[in-house]
């Protein structure tokens, strides 16, 4: 019985050991290392978490679920969307945003797959965006947006902030992710914005070319959007150039998703849950100029009144 018992403890410990390894290190947000970070000297900041840029991958004999700030080639992913966002959506605004563990693609095909990975992700979000409140923002009011895995963590963030910082938040930007009657019951910081210039709102919209087309993880369940380039509610169409495509959108005021027209190009399918005639990869492209001049217009408001 003891020469049992003593092979079961290091069967137990084994097994710990296994999945100590496969959870990557914990960033520390007090090592610069660990943001990406463009202060322009604004009166107004924008904290950004990406979208999902990691795939499963093994590392020492385990596949791991979970991207890893200590590997380059994972950190370069963030970085190359943490870039772009800054490029096309900033301006002027102080940015900000965070390397996180974020979940692999995998993670998404299943609820039960976010429900068990997604709080790891969310540990090392909450951790940072405390950090920044304390020892980043100055008291300055921001912008949180996010896209994808990034638009869940806003929508997690919001049931948690408090509310001395949600009197400072311009606006939320959850883009290409839902809120859903549940968030809404979870928190009074998620507002539905209603027109281009209201402040302390929540920004939300999934494009698709027709609601068929929709991914039921991004946006079954959704109660709230917006189309974001005319900042109407109801099915009002309005236009924007991409590339050489004229694209007509509108809002599907039964379904809540932003039906696209006019889009000629066989469009990169997001892996394993891509629907086709879904434009979850175009959610920030389409809309760039848009978007950035109503996080101008917005936080412009916010420092007039």
């Amino acid at each position: 019985m003891r020469h049992f018992l003593l092979i079961l403890a290091c069967c137990l410990l084994a097994l710990g050991c296994r999945r100590a390894t496969d959870i990557p290190a914990e960033p520390d947000y007090a090592d610069s290392a660990q943001w990406f970070v463009a202060d322009r000297g604004a009166g107004v900041d924008v904290f950004y978490i990406t979208s999902t840029e990691t795939d499963d991958y093994v590392s020492d004999g385990h596949v791991r679920h979970f991207a890893d700030m200590t590997n380059d080639s994972h950190r370069e992913l963030l970085r190359g969307e943490m870039e772009g966002v800054d490029r096309l959506l900033v301006g002027g605004l102080n940015f900000y945003s965070p390397y996180y563990r974020q979940c692999t693609m995998e993670t998404f095909t299943s609820d039960s797959l976010v429900d068990a990975r997604m709080p790891l992700a969310m540990s090392d979000v909450r951790r940072a965006f405390a950090y920044y409140i304390e020892h980043l923002n100055g008291g300055r009011p921001f912008i949180l947006a996010g896209f994808s895995q990034g638009a869940y963590a806003v929508v997690e963030l919001l049931k948690s902030m408090d509310d001395d910082a949600y009197r400072r938040m311009v606006a939320a930007y959850v883009i290409g992710w839902k809120v859903t009657d549940e968030d809404l019951r979870a928190s009074s910081h998620i507002v539905a914005s209603t027109d281009s210039a209201d402040l302390g709102i929540t920004v939300c919209y999934n494009s698709v070319r027709s609601p068929e087309c929709a991914i039921p993880m991004l946006s079954d369940g959704n109660r709230m959007a917006i189309n974001p380039l005319n900042w109407r509610t109801d099915g009002t169409p309005a236009t924007t150039v991409y590339r050489d495509d004229t694209l007509t959108v509108a809002l599907d005021t039964a379904s809540l998703l932003l039906c696209v027209s006019g889009y000629s190009r066989n469009d990169y399918m997001l892996p394993l849950v891509g629907v086709d005639g879904n434009y979850h990869t175009r959610e920030i492209l389409f809309y760039a100029d848009a978007l950035r001049r109503n996080i101008s217009l917005r936080a412009g408001e916010f420092l007039r009144r």
